[in-house]
């Protein structure tokens, strides 16, 4: 059979592989596969932007506060910006505001859009709901102070990759519910929706391909602990009964991907919700690609798509509000 990875792919996912702890093989602390997450994080040339500031801005009550880096794509604007509040990937786990500033500033230089990138309580330490309670208190925050950062209010939209997608996913299901802020469109790159494993994809690209079913499981059980509810709309958004009255989505998978058959089957969902969904699937790349910006040149292209597409959203959705 043919690899279904390019080759380009193929060499980026056997290198990254090769220094990455596996919880198929054996126990693994958090500690070692944190660091392992961000080696090559910060050896890579970055886009310079006016302003990058970091700050820590209210949690959830009776939480600590929650630090987020501000990026800004123009020195002065006549105008109010968009401002997306993004959610770094990484199994609830690994990962941090370092590993993901990367991604960020082009986000911010491609969407013209303030990114408001949040450093979230990881698990084990803080199991769920302490990441989706940080993400939707920094989001209610933004949305209050969207003024003061020169954004406009109506255009907010939540972004995150992974364990962040499902961040993002959980915090317009969150603001629904609650009675708001009012957020105007998400970006879901290849999000973690659902903590039954048990599509098809997750048995054909299982394994040899980074991100292992293994690996996914592992996530899990450090997310929700022995007692945890994956069942809970808030950790696996692809089980909420209800999608309707969600913003515009833009919805980014790979092809070669454990999570790719959740990620089609909430598009779908969306869709017969009445929610616009732009759904775009990358052949030939594997799970966590948008990291590999100046190496793998789909990452490139699909971080452009997504950044215009995430802009045509908001636009969407700001006309709908």
């Amino acid at each position: 059979m043919s690899d279904p990875l390019t080759p380009g792919a193929r060499k980026l996912a056997d290198a990254m592989s090769a220094g990455f702890p596996d919880p198929a093989v054996g126990p693994i602390e958090p500690a070692a596969i944190r660091q392992a997450s961000r080696s090559g994080a910060r050896s890579r040339p970055v886009r310079p932007l006016p302003r990058v500031t970091d700050r820590s801005v209210p949690g959830p009550a009776g939480a600590p506060e929650v630090r987020v880096r501000i990026y800004e794509p123009v020195a002065a604007s006549a105008s109010p910006l968009p401002v997306v509040v993004f959610f770094h990937g990484g199994g609830w786990v690994l990962c941090d505001l370092d590993t993901h500033d990367g991604i960020c500033r082009e986000l911010a230089h491609r969407a013209g859009a303030v990114v408001v990138s949040v450093d979230y309580r990881r698990a084990p330490e803080h199991r769920f709901p302490s990441a989706a309670e940080d993400a939707y208190a920094v989001t209610a925050w933004v949305s209050g102070q969207a003024a003061a950062l020169g954004c406009d209010p109506t255009r907010l939209a939540v972004a995150g990759d992974s364990s962040g997608g499902n961040l993002a996913a959980t915090v317009t299901l969150m603001a629904r519910d609650r009675g708001g802020p009012v957020i105007a469109a998400q970006l879901l790159a290849y999000p973690v929706l659902d903590h039954r494993m048990e599509t098809r994809s997750y048995a054909t690209y299982g394994t040899g391909f980074f991100h292992t079913t293994a690996h996914m499981r592992w996530y899990w059980e450090q997310y929700l602990g022995a007692d945890g509810d994956g069942s809970d709309p808030y950790a696996s958004p692809g089980l909420a009964a209800d999608l309707t009255g969600l913003p515009p989505a833009v919805v980014l998978l790979p092809e070669c991907d454990p999570l790719r058959d959740d990620g089609l089957r909430y598009a779908r969902r969306l869709e017969s919700a009445g929610v616009a969904t732009d759904l775009r699937l990358w052949p030939g790349v594997f799970h966590g690609f948008l990291g590999l910006g100046g190496l793998l040149p789909q990452a490139d292209q699909a971080l452009t798509g997504a950044a215009r597409a995430l802009c045509a959203a908001l636009a969407s959705g700001e006309r709908e509000q």
